[in-house]
């Protein structure tokens, strides 16, 4: 059977169809088990319909959250919108996400120098090592003491969690680069600044962002427990605290609007990735 082999070439039409296969299946096994939750008891609350959902997501897109002050009812839509319990827990994720990962920039600058500079590498490879074997949930209780519960423990919380990988990555990447090249550089009159910026980080930086764009999930995964713990906004705490009433209805889309933001910026890093080093072939 062709389907079978090593060198089968799914077709366009055949590609189209086996990638979706399985969201359908998903989707169908879905409605099947909510419908019949919801024959039996029309008041089940585990498994929302489909109505049920778009109308918990049109009230988080259109209204606040009821702590907060709604707009006039005359207010236009665009003011209405930005000042929706969406928006507004969108917007607070999303500068957490940006700060940390603004933060990484720095641990791809040292895994580069530790990589390439003997002395550097000899001073903070031991303690990088034994820092990434560190849970960082188990530091969550000492960065709410020390920073408190605003902003920068749950900033420090992600750049814990996942600098070290990072950083290590970064080494690997630089060590794996022919160390011909590097003499070739010394010959050709460059300095070691020149080989580390000009020659190395060049090369190893699609990787390096296929590194980062692979750790999006454990950046959020670290977001996700701070806010959840301790947080007055984002994503993460509003459903946490949806989680007591049991509003799967708004959990549920709450959670594949999360699901498509991540998709979002990894396509938007791999789209970068290409168009900044169309070059680049993974090996």
């Amino acid at each position: 059977m062709s389907l079978a082999l090593i060198n089968a070439k799914p077709g366009r039409g055949a590609t189209l169809l086996l990638s979706w296969m399985l969201f359908a299946a998903g989707i169908a096994v879905y409605f099947y088990v909510s419908h019949a939750r919801h024959a039996d008891n029309p008041e089940d609350r585990v498994m929302p319909t489909v109505a049920q959902m778009a109308r918990g997501m049109f009230d988080a897109v259109m209204h606040p959250a009821e702590d907060e002050e709604a707009p006039p009812e005359n207010a236009p839509l665009v003011r209405r919108v930005l000042s929706s319990m969406l928006w507004k827990d969108t917007v607070a994720t999303g500068r957490r996400f940006l700060y940390s990962m603004v933060l990484l920039i720095p641990a791809v600058i040292l895994g580069l120098h530790m990589g390439l500079f003997p002395y550097v590498g000899v001073f903070f490879s031991r303690f990088i090592l034994f820092f990434d074997k560190i849970v960082a949930l188990s530091l969550l209780p000492i960065l709410f003491i020390a920073f408190g519960i605003d902003e920068l423990a749950k900033v420090m919380l992600i750049v814990i969690g996942v600098t070290p990988t990072i950083i290590l990555d970064t080494v690997n990447m630089v060590r794996a680069v022919p160390p011909e090249q590097t003499v070739k550089a010394f010959t050709l009159g460059a300095r070691d600044f020149d080989v580390a910026y000009r020659v190395i980080l060049k090369q190893i930086l699609p990787r390096v962002l296929n590194s980062i764009r692979l750790n999006l999930k454990a950046v959020m995964l670290f977001l996700f427990a701070g806010e959840m713990i301790a947080s007055q906004d984002g994503l993460a705490y509003r459903i946490a605290l949806l989680r007591r009433h049991m509003g799967m209805d708004v959990i549920i889309p709450y959670v594949l609007w999360v699901a498509l933001l991540l998709f979002l910026v990894d396509l938007g890093m791999r789209l970068a990735n290409r168009w900044l080093h169309p070059w680049f072939r993974e090996a």
